[in-house]
């Protein structure tokens, strides 16, 4: 039996999407962020010595990190099922796999801790000091790199319905966090409307939906 190791507000929400897309049975064993920190509970070090999540065991085997695990799910699962077949969709799909944390999160991971360093306490005499760093870095790095990844995202669904080509992939479940957490960090996905029809779209699937009712809680949807 597949368990997954389900961090709430995390990565992990789409293994389980993928799990119900593909209609494999799985089991969930649920883990809080610390309130203050919002980092993951010592005890999944326990499953990976990392102390991250996603993971999943199947059996013996233990699969870390999202798209390995999506990819281990459909080579080992899928029976041709969520993954192109001709040759240019497989560049897409094996791009795409790599592109959504490879370099599509960096940015937005130090969107968030720069403006947790804004928000930070912090001395009256240091505070102007850092905001001004967190803000300089953000406006002349930070968000360039997103809008320039969120214009470029744009054009590939404006090429093809899905990041793979014509039909949905496994690659398109890898994508959606990266979509997610750009929308709730502030991105107008009304000057993306591609972006904004393709999340439109995926969260109406009713495999989503049904991870969203075993996963619990997501606030990147809040």
């Amino acid at each position: 039996m597949i368990t997954v190791h389900h961090l709430n507000n995390s990565r992990s929400q789409r293994v389980l999407w993928l799990l119900e897309e593909l209609g494999l049975p799985y089991e969930i064993q649920h883990y809080q962020r610390d309130a203050k920190t919002s980092l993951a509970p010592p005890e999944l070090r326990k499953i990976h010595p990392l102390g991250k999540s996603p993971v999943i065991t199947d059996g013996a085997l233990t699969v870390a990190e999202s798209g390995a695990i999506l990819e281990y799910l459909v080579e080992r699962y899928g029976q041709g099922r969520l993954k192109p077949t001709d040759e240019q969709g497989l560049l897409h799909y094996r791009y795409f796999m790599h592109f959504a944390e490879g370099s599509a999160m960096p940015p937005l991971v130090m969107k968030l801790v720069f403006n947790k360093v804004k928000r930070a306490p912090a001395p009256f005499f240091v505070k102007p000091i850092a905001k001004g760093i967190a803000d300089k870095v953000l406006k002349s790095f930070v968000q360039p790199n997103i809008d320039a990844q969120l214009k470029f995202l744009e054009g590939e669904l404006t090429a093809r319905p899905w990041f793979t080509g014509s039909e949905f992939s496994a690659a398109d479940v890898q994508m959606s966090f990266p979509l997610e957490a750009a929308a709730s960090r502030g991105a107008d996905l009304a000057a993306y409307p591609k972006l904004k029809a393709f999340l439109d779209l995926i969260h109406a699937r009713p495999a989503y939906q049904r991870a969203l009712e075993r996963g619990g809680k997501y606030d990147l949807l809040s």
